[in-house]
């Protein structure tokens, strides 16, 4: 997944959350926030793969 895509996810993530707390669903809540933190996840799996190909020269 690229860099970009990863914080769009965040972001999606953060509006769900948001929307669930303005709306007191707690469901879209735990949701937004799980999507949020799979975008961090995925956001930091692409920067060490990204470092892994730079430490060998391929990047």
């Amino acid at each position: 997944m690229s860099k970009a895509k990863a914080k769009a996810k965040q972001v999606k993530g953060k509006l769900k959350e948001t929307a669930g707390s303005a709306m007191d669903d707690k469901k879209m809540q735990t949701e937004g926030s799980t999507e949020q933190m799979s975008g961090k996840a995925e956001g930091m799996a692409t920067k060490a793969g990204d470092k892994m190909k730079k430490a060998r020269g391929t990047h």
